[in-house]
């Protein structure tokens, strides 16, 4: 009897507990039920596209402002990346014309190399630049005589076979006209090749020193850089440069990069080295662009030697330069 009642006990405590356990488990899924309708009806909601005309007239003008302003900004932008766009495209169709007229220019030039085209050219040269006045004048080479008839600035010609480097050089009383003026003394961003305004072809210098842009249209002295290479060197061992006194072939002996440096930096600077005032300091010269050169072309100067440098930008640095050194040939 007692077991019974026991029993009963137990059934129903435990049947108590299992109501109590589904009332919990349906509430808590009544619960995510109005949840997930909640969530659905917002969705619904916000999916639903509102026409301008659902909102009051203060908030139709404020949203019309400001789609103005939005619309205002965009074209806007559109119009500052296609201007730029334009611009750019302006700059290199310019730059690849004036390039190329250049370049024609320049071939004209050569052809005038050895022309007699004009006979009544002066022979000797009065040089502004010399520090020597009373010396004696060395007459012009005949195959520069119409050249510098047409522009007597100029001081030589520099060729290195199978480059496009093939230009006259000129020369001025500063380093900075011929940077942006070329062979007709017109402005061009081209410029031309130019000598160093510290070396005198006349008197003599212990090194002649001639600065060139490196241009992207592959002009002037952007082949410079090219001698990085070692197998470049090898194919393009020589270099023609004549003044327009006397012609000359050079032995290209270092070729490296350096820097423009301050003037209160301690530093080897390859382009304050026009004449050297004792052979100890041109041998410390010499002993500074060999640790700099990529590489040993077995070529060695000694004092009395006429060097040659030649010199672009580069730009893996700022103010950075390449250079290339050779040395005549006797």
């Amino acid at each position: 009897m007692a077991d019974r009642n026991t029993g009963r006990k137990l059934n129903t405590g435990s049947s108590e507990r299992a109501g109590r356990s589904g009332t919990a488990t349906s509430g808590r899924n009544g619960a995510r039920d109005v949840s997930a309708r909640n969530t659905d009806s917002r969705k619904k909601a916000s999916d639903e596209k509102k026409d301008l005309n659902d909102y009051s007239p203060a908030m139709q003008k404020q949203i019309k402002k400001e789609m103005k302003r939005i619309k205002f900004r965009r074209n806007l932008l559109i119009f500052g990346f296609a201007s730029v766009a334009a611009a750019c495209i302006g700059y290199f169709v310019w730059y690849y014309a004036s390039a190329d007229k250049n370049g024609g220019r320049m071939e004209q030039l050569s052809n005038l190399v050895g022309s007699d085209a004009m006979s009544n050219v002066e022979t000797s040269y009065v040089a502004r630049i010399s520090n020597e006045e009373d010396v004696e004048r060395p007459d012009i080479l005949d195959k520069y005589k119409t050249l510098y008839n047409s522009n007597k600035d100029i001081i030589g010609w520099i060729t290195i076979p199978d480059t496009k480097i093939d230009y006259p050089v000129m020369q001025y009383s500063d380093n900075t006209y011929y940077l942006s003026h070329n062979f007709d003394r017109k402005d061009d961003k081209a410029g031309c090749l130019f000598l160093d305004c510290g070396c005198d072809v006349i008197m003599g210098s212990d090194n002649y020193i001639i600065y060139g842009h490196h241009l992207t249209s592959g002009r002037m002295f952007s082949s410079l850089s090219d001698y990085e290479s070692e197998k470049f060197y090898q194919k393009h061992s020589t270099i023609q440069f004549d003044t327009i006194f006397e012609t000359g072939t050079y032995a290209v002996m270092y070729a490296f990069r350096s820097r423009v440096y301050d003037n209160m930096d301690v530093n080897f600077k390859y382009y304050q080295f026009i004449n050297a005032d004792s052979e100890e300091e041109f041998n410390s010269y010499m002993n500074e662009m060999k640790e700099a050169s990529y590489y040993d072309t077995g070529v060695t100067a000694v004092y009395g030697d006429q060097l040659l440098t030649l010199s672009t930008c580069d730009y893996q640095e700022e103010n950075g330069r390449f250079v290339v050194v050779a040395k005549k040939i006797r």
